[in-house]
């Protein structure tokens, strides 16, 4: 199979989702891999070294696009990229379906076959930990008097008090996050749904990490006080209302800081997406960075992480074929996005009133022993095509 590493193109995106080591491997397995020009790069991998790993070195994406069986990226298809997918290419990268309509419209407007990264990963993905341990570093950086913040600094001096820190959730993102603050000395709450992942959190750090329930009042009780919230929570893309709304943030003090790692409308009442160039604004007197690809600030950490944790899919679809590939990971079946012209991921379906197929229905799998996998979100829908209908 010819498989193409493409050069992320989304504004301040430095990853690379293959380096040299898993190129080797793939090459090894008798695939044929190209790489555009300069696509490690700003992850500390030169051209030279893919070339020296077997790979072919292409001028731009679009010969990669016009030539490549199968393409992988880190971030979301840009607009610009909608023309350059073909009819049943095989596309891996972060596409947050539920999130950007136009962009599964062009995915089943060409009948790619397209899988979402974000849900492939069975143990979390190094992505989720990488935003998480870099953005409370970036939140202690927004701290600093030179960027608006208070000028506290995280485990304070003498006379002076360290920082109090709230990280709600702790899936993988928030225990990254949790990792980086108390090793540093803040004085971290972390607020979550699951006493039992509470608890563990409890138990790692020997009762120096404070844990309640997430809810509003929870929270707005905890937001007086505060000196950084770091927001990991997967906010339900059609909840009715914010986890912490403009009149939470308010009773903040100033100069107090808000990271937003999950980056979903609707959480933060205060909430909009910045870049890695411009990542800081200040609402309600809070220092505000909710930048969307916080991982690309680390990428040379975060490609080797990565890469190593998707080359089993990428060599699974390549060596075995899709239908077994996903018969076998059940993770890896639930994040089929698009076959086809055909939408097959329930949250999307669900968020955006389309009708949709399972993975394992239009795959002609549904009879084989699967691999099970948990459904990626509350979100369900029954809303199928009628020709799929039973």
């Amino acid at each position: 199979m010819k498989f193409g590493v493409l050069k992320d193109i989304k504004n301040g995106e430095y990853r690379v989702v293959a380096t040299p080591a898993e190129v080797s491997i793939l090459t090894e397995d008798g695939h044929d891999v190209y790489v555009a020009r300069k696509a490690g790069y700003a992850a500390g991998f030169d051209d030279e070294e893919y070339e020296q790993a077997g790979a072919t070195m292409t001028a731009s994406n679009e010969e990669i696009w016009q030539n490549c069986d199968f393409v992988a990226k880190v971030k979301e298809i840009e607009d610009s990229e909608y023309d350059l997918m073909r009819e049943g290419q095989i596309i891996y990268c972060c596409i947050h379906p539920a999130a950007h309509k136009a962009e599964v419209d062009a995915l089943l407007e060409k009948k790619v076959i397209a899988i979402t990264a974000e849900d492939s990963h069975r143990y979390g993905s190094p992505n989720c930990e990488a935003a998480g341990k870099a953005g409370a570093f970036m939140g202690l950086w927004s701290m600093m008097s030179t960027n608006g913040g208070s000028g506290k600094f995280v485990s304070g001096l003498g006379a002076a008090p360290g920082i109090k820190a709230l990280v709600c959730g702790c899936g993988t993102v928030g225990k990254g996050a949790i990792e980086v603050l108390q090793t540093m000395g803040a004085w971290v709450t972390v607020a979550d749904v699951n006493i039992g992942a509470l608890r563990e959190i409890s138990t790692k750090y020997d009762g120096k990490v404070n844990t309640v329930i997430s809810n509003r009042y929870n929270i707005a009780k905890e937001l007086p006080t505060t000196d950084l919230v770091v927001n990991c929570v997967r906010w339900p893309k059609n909840a009715s209302d914010f986890m912490i709304d403009r009149q939470m943030v308010a009773s903040m003090r100033r100069g107090s800081v808000i990271v937003d790692v999950s980056n979903d409308y609707g959480c933060i009442e205060t909430f909009h997406e910045t870049t890695h160039d411009d990542p800081i604004y200040i609402d309600e007197g809070v220092v505000h960075y909710c930048v969307s690809n916080i991982p690309g600030a680390i990428a040379g950490s975060a490609s080797v992480a990565y890469a190593a944790s998707v080359l089993p899919h990428f060599q699974s679809i390549m060596n075995e074929g899709l239908e077994i590939a996903c018969a076998k990971n059940g993770f890896l079946r639930r994040s089929l996005t698009a076959y086809k012209g055909y939408l097959t991921h329930e949250e999307t379906s669900g968020i955006q009133n389309r009708p949709w197929v399972q993975p394992e229905v239009i795959l002609g799998i549904e009879g084989e022993k699967l691999d099970p996998a948990p459904r990626t979100t509350i979100t369900r829908s029954d809303y199928f095509y009628k020709e799929f209908s039973k």
